[in-house]
């Protein structure tokens, strides 16, 4: 684990258990803050250690926190939270840890049952002592339960390639409930992240009790959480939550900010609602009228605005923020926000696989389908000979492959189809092919496959020898994370993105649900300095290319635009670079 997700964990439970112990909650969230601001650094914080003056000039990091991660990297370690946890049986943060249970709950039966660990609860959940506790009873004893199981075998968020395809369909099955008007996703879902904790629904209706009725009936739902016409809760056969909000239509521009979220995005608008004398929730943006004892929604106020996100935006003279970005990151200090990536923007795939190596497809079958999905150009990049388990080509039959492609090239009309490799970068840095076979490839994609544990300094080395090469154009996901899997290597970025610069190498993010590696962060980083990036789908098998939608989203979440996107350009400029470094 990295300097920064080490203490980004530290900071997280320090505010647990601040949670816990009942803290100032300017205290509790000012550590949960620089949790996140430490998760989503790319530089390594050791590195800015020697002066405080370095961390506190990072927004959100104040001189105490500052001290904290300095006597870390020192250290090894932080008093205050070695502290913390001594103020606690250490169990407990398991205990929290279950859905359903929040601080003030765990600390009744820390306090009241003497609960202090998962194995302390599941124990007395069956002695009838917790139903005897205040605002407990049996049925809160027997959800704990449920949530105990549920645990166990659920522990990870889903991956965004599968929550998207659960939250279309559920989209698509209540759009045919009789009285919808509008159905859309909303929460992270929306943002892109790359996990999803839980499924937002929000939708409009002439008959809300018709629409949560189907929600809550609806194919894979294997237990209601919560039931009403306005709010429902299920959770699926596959573990998800999935929560419906039925909005009134003149509503759903701020119902859907709201709960699109981010919570920290939202935190900045409100701040600026105020600022203006005015009072922004999920109805609506609100003039201020100094009657804070009942929602002016309830009291027939007059929204300034509340039936478009455009609307509310714009009463806050702010310019409208796409939902991938809105993650108070400074989206909202830009007067103009630039024209992200869109699906439509792609028109070349640089990065796949055919039955050479470890594809599912022919040459032909993978020119075609990226014909049909209106590419003008295709790469054939099978594996190198050292992936074995992904029967790798040695020199030979890379040759021999290389005029496969040419002679498919010359007969297939319509598309270009290129003669490249994904190439094994060793642990040293060298590449799998000797130079001179490398340079027989339209397209050298450099990645990463084993010795994927090693230490950020050598990994560093490692990659930026590869993105050195003279004739590697791009680094493929360069982490070699897999989500829920793997963390993959922890190497310097900025270290990479100047190497790529220098060499005018791209980066990519490998657009596969289980990689988007490159990462949204890093991504950011990257267009920032300038860098090339190369959004590949990886594809093994036709169905593949539809995972460029997850590296799309990626992609703006880290502000990216068709200019520096190498699969955006014309069929022109995108050759002449490849022949560039030949």
């Amino acid at each position: 684990m990295s300097t920064n997700a080490e203490l980004s964990h530290i900071f997280n439970e320090m505010s647990k258990v601040l949670q816990l112990i009942g803290a100032n909650p300017f205290r509790i969230n000012a550590h949960a803050n620089v949790a996140r601001i430490l998760k989503d650094m790319i530089v390594d914080v050791a590195e800015l250690a020697d002066d405080p003056a370095k961390l506190t000039a990072i927004d959100g990091i104040g001189a105490g926190s500052a001290k904290k991660i300095i006597e870390f990297v020192q250290t090894g370690k932080v008093k205050e939270y070695e502290e913390l946890l001594d103020s606690i049986p250490r169990g407990l943060l398991d205990v929290m840890a279950i859905p359903g249970l929040g601080p003030k709950t765990v600390k009744l039966m820390w306090e009241k049952a003497g609960i202090t660990s998962l194995a302390t609860l599941k124990k007395k959940l069956n002695s009838g002592q917790l139903e005897k506790l205040p605002r407990m009873g049996a049925k809160t004893v027997a959800n704990i339960k449920e949530s105990l199981a549920f645990a166990a075998k659920a522990s990870q968020r889903t991956r965004l390639g599968e929550a998207m395809i659960l939250a279309e369909a559920i989209v698509e099955f209540l759009t045919m409930v009789k009285g919808a008007n509008r159905v859309e996703y909303a929460g992270s879902l929306r943002r892109g992240l790359d996990t999803i904790g839980d499924i937002d629904i929000l939708a409009t209706t002439t008959n809300p009790a018709a629409i949560s009725t189907a929600f809550r009936a609806m194919p894979g739902v294997q237990k209601v959480l919560a039931a009403g016409e306005t709010k429902s809760s299920v959770r699926l056969e596959s573990g998800v939550q999935v929560d419906l909000r039925v909005i009134d239509e003149q509503s759903f521009g701020a119902a859907r900010m709201y709960f699109t979220g981010s919570k920290q995005h939202n935190v900045v608008l409100r701040e600026r609602a105020i600022k203006k004398g005015l009072r922004l929730n999920e109805y609506g943006l609100f003039p201020d009228d100094g009657e804070h004892d009942e929602p002016p929604q309830k009291r027939g106020v007059k929204p300034v605005a509340a039936k478009t996100e455009q609307a509310i935006y714009a009463a806050l003279d702010l310019v409208w923020v796409p939902p991938e970005v809105r993650e108070d990151r400074g989206e909202l200090d830009v007067r103009e926000t630039p024209k992200l990536i869109e699906l439509d923007d792609i028109k070349a795939e640089l990065h796949a696989h055919t039955i050479a190596s470890d594809g599912k497809m022919t040459i032909d079958e993978l020119a075609h389908e990226a014909k049909a999905r209106g590419f003008h150009t295709v790469a054939v990049t099978d594996h190198s000979r050292s992936s074995i388990q992904a029967n790798g080509l040695s020199p030979k039959r890379l040759r021999e492959h290389i005029d496969a492609v040419r002679e498919a090239n010359e007969r297939i009309k319509g598309i270009t189809i290129l003669a490249g490799s994904e190439v094994d970068i060793h642990a040293d840095g060298r590449l799998d092919y000797d130079d001179k076979l490398l340079a027989e490839l339209d397209v050298v994609i450099a990645s990463p496959h084993s010795a994927l544990r090693q230490d950020a300094k050598a990994a560093t080395r490692r990659l930026v020898t590869a993105l050195s090469h003279p004739l590697v154009h791009v680094l493929g996901h360069p982490t070699g994370r897999l989500i829920n899997k793997r963390e993959g290597l922890h190497p310097d970025l900025n270290a990479l993105i100047q190497a790529a610069l220098e060499h005018d190498t791209a980066l990519e993010i490998n657009a596969n649900y289980q990689r988007l590696d490159l990462r949204d962060i890093h991504v950011k980083a990257a267009v920032d300095a300038g860098a090339l990036i190369a959004i590949n789908t990886d594809a093994h098998t036709p169905d593949n290319f539809d995972f460029l939608r997850y590296g799309i989203v990626t992609a703006r979440r880290g502000w990216l635009t068709p200019k520096q996107c190498i699969n955006a350009w014309t069929k022109q400029k995108l050759h002449s670079w490849l022949r560039a470094k030949r």
